[in-house]
């Protein structure tokens, strides 16, 4: 017996599988409830390091010698607590941004499916990373495809 399961375009999401729904009504509340919660954890986590970084710039800024490191060592580890901070800050709004897309599939109907496959994300993982967008099995394969990239030399 063969299967007609036809491969999707990237990006493109299959009409509703068989009529089998993955996901009841309630555990997609439970998972929009989770996404709102992991995006206002988020937020305080952000606006802390935001503060904390900018509060220590405009110490330094403001001529305050009693906040400034006295040793070339201290200014070294400032600067790379800030850097630190800011690249924390931007892998953070990312993350925002993945809850914000997740969110936006619930509306849409759509979460839970596999954006590169158009299969059935698992539980399993959806608990475990609730804004996913592939299938482990999919995100596999993209790390491989980007780890191949990088690896390549690039050309011309």
């Amino acid at each position: 017996m063969t299967q007609n399961r036809k491969k999707l375009p990237k990006g493109k999401v299959p009409p509703k599988q068989s009529g089998v729904r993955h996901l009841t009504p309630a555990e997609i509340e439970r998972f929009r409830v989770l996404l709102l919660e992991k995006r206002k954890e988020i937020l305080h986590n952000v606006v802390e390091i935001e503060d904390e970084t900018l509060r220590k710039s405009r110490l330094d800024a403001s001529g305050d010698l009693s906040s400034m490191p006295i040793h070339m060592a201290d200014l070294g580890t400032d600067n790379y607590q800030q850097e630190f901070s800011l690249g924390l800050m931007d892998s953070e709004r990312k993350l925002i941004t993945e809850i914000d897309d997740a969110l936006q599939r619930i509306e849409n109907g759509t979460y839970g499916i596999c954006e590169g496959t158009g299969q059935l994300i698992a539980k399993a993982r959806l608990e475990a990373q609730p804004w996913a967008r592939y299938s482990v099995e999919y995100a596999r394969i993209v790390e491989q495809q980007q780890q191949q990239q990088q690896q390549q030399p690039g050309e011309g």
